[in-house]
């Protein structure tokens, strides 16, 4: 797939910060992307694409980082790209390398910002979420590394002004988790959407998200009509690759789903339901039959 409006920028990074590639959206606007693949040592949790807008007044971080030593590798890229403090973080969700390196950013002087619906969901598996992270990254990896909240709430909308920026926050329902926002910045037409938005990776579904409200929350974004997009996984990209990746993939699986139910379908067979058009996306046969049972299992009772 082409972005044609994307520039690829290298900037030399730490060893621990070198699966981190940058790539400028428009003027001053950042996509940090990291691998597609699961956390691991390597990647200290940091298996997301995150955003960055330097301002004249600081820099605004799209999401957290994946733990302690994730948000120092994270800040040691942003420093090849702005000599501005982080001055706001803004947690997109309620996943780990949305919001889990806070304690970090805290320590530095920014301020997190999340949806209250996220931070209730930090609250409820965070202990969840740092049992995974020992398993995947380890605990010599997971040094620092303390839940931490954020500083500013906002049930549906927020306004953030820093310098010559404004940026508008919006959580308008779950979605991969129950407290995913966007976040607008109108005047260059980009959107970071977090979890709302996978790229190049198939999405995933858990017990934690919610497939029906998250055509809607999609939908939602999607009328603002983005000429850029930052995903929560994979490149940036535009509303039509959004939609193909994301959305396509969503509302295929809960017709292909609500035929199979209606037909009488038990969950052990959910998994055998066509999803075969989405099969070019990375992670596809690991969690497709899982992404199957979890939407049976929700739309069983709609």
């Amino acid at each position: 797939m082409k972005h044609l409006f994307v520039i690829i920028a290298l900037f030399a990074v730490p060893a621990n910060a070198n699966t981190l590639n940058v790539i400028t959206v428009v003027e001053n606007v950042y996509a940090i992307v990291g691998p597609l693949a699961q956390r691991s040592p390597e990647n200290l949790g940091n298996n997301a694409t995150f955003g960055l807008v330097v301002t004249d007044a600081g820099a605004i971080l799209m999401d957290a980082g994946g733990s302690y030593k994730g948000a120092a590798a994270l800040h040691e890229v942003i420093k090849g790209i702005t000599d501005q403090p982080v001055t706001y973080v803004i947690n997109t969700g309620g996943q780990d390398h949305r919001w889990i390196g806070n304690g970090y950013w805290q320590a530095q002087g920014a301020q997190v910002i999340a949806s209250e619906a996220a931070v209730t969901d930090h609250h409820d598996r965070e202990s969840m979420q740092l049992t995974g992270l020992t398993a995947l990254i380890g605990a010599d990896m997971l040094t620092g590394t303390e839940p931490a909240y954020a500083d500013i709430t906002f049930t549906t909308d927020y306004t953030l002004t820093l310098g010559d920026v404004t940026l508008e926050l919006h959580h308008d329902g779950a979605a991969h988790t129950p407290g995913d926002s966007t976040v607008w910045l109108a005047d260059r037409s980009v959107l970071f959407t977090g979890d709302i938005v996978y790229m190049e990776r198939i999405l995933g579904i858990g017990s934690q998200s919610n497939a029906l409200e998250w055509v809607a929350s999609f939908e939602t974004l999607a009328a603002l009509a983005p000429t850029h997009i930052v995903p929560g996984h994979g490149t940036p990209t535009d509303l039509a690759g959004a939609t193909r990746d994301s959305y396509d993939y969503l509302v295929n699986l809960r017709s292909q789903m609500a035929e199979y139910i209606d037909n009488g379908g038990d969950i052990i067979g959910s998994v055998k339901v066509d999803q075969s058009a989405f099969s070019y996306l990375e992670n596809f046969d690991q969690l497709a039959g899982r992404n199957a049972q979890e939407v049976f299992s929700q739309m069983e009772w709609e």
